[in-house]
């Protein structure tokens, strides 16, 4: 039995400490928690063959590597342009079934507060079954359930049918990450990172796009951007469909079939390898939990009253808010992919704490003027903060999660944050019959003040977890066992760091010795 064997097996009978689980809270050296608390200037997930040029990172990825990223990229695009179709057409909702503003808000909190469920159910699906057709099946629901939300014809259907759509919307994030992540080089996962993860702000910009555009000259009125989005998402899961299967998954079944592993046995794997990684996971899953409330608070708290703020407390038009929005997206875009590019040599926390205090210091210019143009630089400089800062989030949650359960964990934190971030819309708009100013004779909400206070405090928060949080740039978390094998709930961050020197001997190795090694390269 070899040594890591053993390790697995000893920690598979050990009682997880919250002591036990901060010795290895950092995967990239033995310092101790308190003295890795302040992120260092440095990351181990830079390469020295590419520099800091990304484009030759880039150019290093096959065909197939780009295809897997595009496909999972778009998902999540149409995602973002799935939920914002709600917070676009507030207004239309609200005449279309005659309730007020801050009640069609509930749909946002009720699609926020499913999407754990999905999280958990598709999470679990593509780490045991793969990726491939759990992705596709995720995207087909979408669709069906963006056509019911045009369909509607009450407030009760439609707040049946958010419920249902946001279960699962909860299943993509974690999918759709580590689809587009763990088939791309080490060196490229930075950028990649924030290119992907700003799709959701692609998707708002497009779904603003198609408000401006179709919706006001379609005879469907705001029927017409869940139509749209439905398309969409049936276009992604036909992409993902003619895609094979994540490479770590077509080895690991390859390796089951020839060791004579049933499917019964690897699903009784998994269920026990799932047990063992919540019990030594349990510290870490708290803490996940605890950033993604913030930066999830974050992301609604600016974005999904946004254009209902420019229309109500500075008087734009729809046209020029959805404008507005437009303008803050490409700002999201922007900051996303440099964010998760700079993560990758100056390392994932430092590049976090350095988003949000740059998106702290654009409040002013984002909640003072009263110009379009004003606003609309506000808006582009806080989102290319906010999201520059969820930029990074892919790749971090990837490389610290427990390796053998990436969509499951990550996907799990990321919507239980989306939970309990849930309310942000609507504590806003009932704060908003609270915080009022007088504009012309009329009595208006002051939407600028609570965003401004709102967001401040979400920012503080933000950076005290990240202070707190684990690191493990550079994890070869592509190289860990699955969850159905035996083994891979107990297979540990730190467990894949090690393995880099090891990895590069037997690559070395191999290319001498044209010798088979595939199945050593797991943990």
């Amino acid at each position: 039995m070899s040594k890591l064997d053993e390790d697995n097996m000893s920690i598979h009978e050990t009682d997880w400490s919250f002591k036990t689980q901060l010795v290895g809270w950092h995967a990239t050296d033995e310092a101790s928690f308190l003295r890795r608390m302040i992120p260092t200037w440095s990351s181990k997930s830079g390469s020295p063959d590419y520099g800091k040029n990304p484009l030759k990172a880039l150019k290093s990825m096959s065909g197939q590597a780009w295809l897997m990223f595009i496909v999972g990229w778009f998902a999540w695009t149409c995602d973002g342009y799935d939920f914002f179709c709600v917070s676009l057409t507030l207004k239309l909702l609200s005449e279309q079934f005659q309730v007020d503003t801050k009640h069609i808000t509930t749909a946002i909190t009720l699609t926020l507060l499913f999407r754990s469920l999905g999280a958990l159910i598709f999470g679990i699906l593509g780490d045991r079954f793969g990726r491939k057709w759990t992705l596709v099946c995720n995207m087909i629901l979408i669709c069906v359930f963006e056509l019911g939300s045009g369909f509607c014809n009450t407030y009760s259907q439609f707040l049946a049918v958010r419920s249902l759509f946001g279960i699962a919307m909860g299943g993509v994030w974690g999918l759709a990450a580590s689809t587009a992540l763990e088939n791309v080089p080490v060196a490229a996962r930075g950028l990649l990172s924030g290119i992907m993860q700003q799709g959701y702000s692609l998707g708002y910009l497009i779904a603003a796009a198609i408000n401006i555009g179709v919706v006001p000259h379609s005879k469907y009125s705001w029927r017409s951007i869940f139509f749209v989005g439905a398309g969409f998402s049936l276009f992604a899961a036909l992409l993902r469909a003619l895609l094979p299967e994540s490479e770590s998954f077509k080895l690991a079944r390859e390796e089951a079939k020839a060791s004579g592993t049933s499917t019964r046995e690897a699903t009784k794997n998994f269920i026990r390898e799932f047990k063992s990684m919540l019990r030594t996971n349990w510290l870490r899953s708290i803490w996940g939990l605890c950033l993604m409330a913030g930066l999830n608070f974050m992301a609604h708290a600016t974005g999904d009253l946004y254009p209902l703020y420019l229309e109500t407390t500075k008087s734009f038009t729809a046209h020029h808010a959805s404008l507005a929005t437009i303008i803050a997206n490409v700002g999201a875009i922007v900051g996303g992919a440099v964010a998760g590019h700079c993560s990758q040599f100056i390392g994932r926390r430092l590049a976090i704490i350095a988003c949000v205090c740059w998106a702290a210091a654009w409040i002013p210019l984002w909640i003072l003027p009263s110009s379009f143009g004003g606003l609309a630089a506000g808006a582009f400089l806080v989102q290319s903060g906010v999201q520059g800062a969820l930029g990074v989030i892919p790749i971090y949650l990837g490389e610290i999660a427990p390796p053998a359960f990436r969509a499951t964990f990550a996907g799990m934190v990321y919507q239980l944050g989306n939970a309990a971030s849930a309310g942000a819309a609507q504590i806003e708009a009932d704060a908003g019959s609270t915080f009022r100013i007088i504009v012309k004779g009329k009595s208006i909400p002051d939407y600028a003040t609570i965003m401004g206070l709102f967001l401040g405090v979400i920012i503080f928060w933000i950076i005290c977890c990240i202070l707190v949080g684990p690191e493990a740039d550079g994890s070869h978390f592509e190289q860990a066992r699955l969850g159905f094998q035996s083994g891979g709930g107990a297979t540990t961050v730190r467990d894949c760091m090690k393995r880099e020197e090891e990895i590069e001997q037997i690559e070395m190795a191999k290319s001498a010795h044209d010798e088979d090694y595939d199945g050593s390269r797991r943990v």
